[in-house]
């Protein structure tokens, strides 16, 4: 949600919405503890993108989210970080500390300021109460600092990763900016919105912002020459957990057709079904999917993310097409959404492997294509993007095309995941 310096067409902000008296209150008391966070491009001392910021204590730590800095975290030498107060005065900006999987950045001005923010208490043990009046702030589309009145609505269901779910219109250049109480202690980081409903935006929880900033003052500082291989050991250290826990939770038979295919039992994973049953014109084959991915994405920059996992099923049944008609649709849909596209200066060339695998006589496996294809990350060691893509080989007018999607894996997890999920693919009894 950092904002780009000169968005283009950019439409007029709607009509102000009139202030309660206590986000006022709030808002005068909080507006000196605020900054907006810039990256400039460094030969031409022009900014590339705006976030928003909050100071944190008397020595001038503040909080920002790490995709607000993320351009200057992986590449130091080409970007700068500045801060702008309210007030106008400015300055120059040091990382201290980031929490990529939790989107957070800790930052220190060239100056400290008079007042700071602290963070409430029940936020931090998880015990404010849902429903309870929030208000958040930060400096939208770079047209000067504003409050949003909103409310809490607790941690969000289905997520891996813990988010807040905040019901207020937080808007571009109002990531890291402070979600407060009524009595202006944080409560939550601004971090998202959600593009497909209205109000419906995401904090971190407090409690991880604080964990960073105690972390922060701790004596070991960070190298900018390092700051790769930090990331690289936050994600990898990231992955471990969340597969381990995948894992655990085992898979579940979903039924296609002649076919029981995998799905994850893990209650982080969302899912979504589709059909051409009801097109016009009345298509020459059916086609049933469903699609199961994880809430679980990493921002680690604009062109790369980490820490998805996605399972595809489509069943494929022709209608008025023969053998070869139908298994050129097949081909066509297990080419097709293979994951092996991405950014070229962050992922490798895709290696692909594809093997037709026989069970023997009596199995309840049927005969399938297996395709795995691997990138991997350029910039952090042991890490890939995998696809395991499959498509059954027993039937001439049916067919199940399954895919298993794995972002920001290392190569043992990759296969391992594979494995189990290609084990699962079976007829049905």
């Amino acid at each position: 949600m950092a904002a780009p310096a000169q968005p283009a067409a950019v439409p007029p902000p709607p009509a102000p919405v009139a202030l309660s008296s206590s986000a006022e209150k709030v808002y005068a008391q909080a507006k000196p503890r605020l900054i907006q966070v810039r990256t400039l491009l460094a030969s031409a001392n022009r900014q590339s993108t705006i976030g928003s910021g909050f100071v944190v204590g008397p020595d001038g730590v503040a909080v920002t989210n790490y995709h607000v800095v993320s351009q200057f975290a992986l590449e130091p030498q080409t970007y700068r970080l500045e801060y702008r107060a309210p007030d106008g005065a400015s300055g120059p900006l040091a990382l201290l500390a980031f929490d990529v999987v939790h989107d957070l950045a800790v930052v220190r001005l060239d100056k400290p300021l008079a007042v700071h923010f602290e963070f409430d208490p029940r936020a931090v043990d998880g015990t404010l109460a849902k429903g309870e009046r929030l208000y958040s702030m930060g400096n939208p589309l770079d047209l000067g600092f504003t409050i949003v009145e909103g409310t809490y609505n607790g941690l969000v269901d289905r997520s891996y990763n813990e988010q807040v779910h905040f019901s207020g219109a937080l808007n571009a250049g109002m990531s890291g900016g402070p979600t407060v109480t009524g009595e202006g202690r944080v409560a939550g980081v601004n971090v998202a919105v959600s593009r497909r409903g209205q109000l419906v935006s995401f904090l971190v929880p407090a409690r991880h912002a604080d964990a960073l900033v105690k972390r922060a003052r701790e004596p070991l500082a960070l190298d900018a020459k390092g700051t790769r291989a930090e990331l690289g050991r936050q994600l990898a250290a990231w992955q471990a957990g969340f597969h381990r826990d995948l894992a655990g939770t085992g898979f579940k038979p979903a039924i296609f057709g002649a076919y029981r295919a995998p799905e994850s039992q893990a209650p982080w994973f969302q899912c979504w079904a589709s059909t051409n049953a009801d097109a016009v014109p009345r298509p020459r084959y059916r086609s049933s999917n469903t699609q199961c991915s994880t809430q679980s994405e990493i921002f680690v920059t604009q062109s790369l993310s980490s820490g998805r996992v996605e399972v595809t099923h489509e069943h494929l049944v022709a209608l008025d097409l023969h053998a070869l008609q139908f298994a050129s649709i097949v081909t066509e849909r297990a080419q097709a959404r293979s994951g092996e596209a991405g950014s070229r200066k962050h992922l490798t060339r895709p290696r692909c492997v594809t093997e037709p695998l026989r069970p023997p006589e009596g199995s309840s496996r049927p005969p399938v294509l297996a395709r795995f294809c691997a990138r991997a990350y350029r910039d952090f060691d042991g890490l890939f993007n995998a696809t395991l893509t499959t498509v059954t080989q027993d039937r001439q007018a049916e067919a199940l095309v399954s895919r298993l999607s794995m972002q920001g894996v290392t190569w043992e997890n990759a296969l391992a995941l594979s494995r189990r999920f290609l084990g699962e693919i079976r007829w049905a009894k």
